[in-house]
């Protein structure tokens, strides 16, 4: 249903059509603060549990390194050594992160794409781990001195690379069901040429 208010001189139309811009802008702007708040959480939440995943396998992989040997014992050493750059990036990330407060809707749209496009490059940049896992892995094939640390090597960061995979796709998933919210927010809002002059059109659903 939509509402049309053509806007006239008279001071009593200019007046109701002022307090009814108010009332919308008031509730347009407490729906992108819930929007905005709602990607801000579910991103901190990730970064916590990226950082959980990090720090548990810089003190498995450190400790069942000691006590393995063959490709085994590289493969928690690279577990180790992946996951400590991961545990920089996901801490830095999450203790740099600012709080959007009172976004308008060109702001919430300019945080919400770089939210997205963020989450989606990393999903790409993991398959390209795996990809790399892989080739080191394949390597060892035809370097038998080195075969235990080619191979621990490859099929460390190929399972590393799977999980960072999962992790960016959820995260991304997320992401755009906020997204959508926010295009439900834009669908809601229009101008229109009315006659003379230019009303204001809220659809209400």
């Amino acid at each position: 249903m939509k509402l049309n208010f053509p806007i006239y001189k008279h001071s009593s139309i200019l007046i109701m059509l002022m307090l009814l811009q108010y009332n919308n802008v008031f509730a347009q702007q407490t729906i992108l603060d819930s929007i905005n708040q709602q990607r801000e959480k579910q991103t901190l939440t990730g970064l916590k549990l990226l950082s959980g995943w990090s720090a548990s396998n810089i003190i498995y992989g450190s400790i069942a390194r000691n006590n393995s040997t063959g490709s085994d014992k590289y493969f928690h050493e690279m577990n180790a050594i992946f996951n400590g750059v991961t545990l920089g990036i996901s801490a830095l990330g999450y203790f740099t992160a600012k709080k959007s407060t009172s976004l308008n809707l060109a702001q919430s749209l300019k945080k919400q794409n770089q939210a997205e496009r963020l989450f989606l490059f990393n999903a790409g940049l993991d398959l390209a781990y795996i990809a790399g896992g892989a080739y080191i892995k394949e390597k060892s094939y035809n370097n038998l001195a080195d075969a235990d640390r080619l191979t621990g090597y490859g099929n460390s960061i190929m399972l590393q690379g799977a999980v960072l995979a999962v992790f960016d796709g959820v995260m991304y998933v997320l992401m755009r069901k906020n997204g959508k919210k926010l295009n439900a927010v834009i669908e809601k809002i229009s101008f229109q040429k009315i006659g003379n002059g230019i009303g204001l059109a809220y659809t209400f659903k």
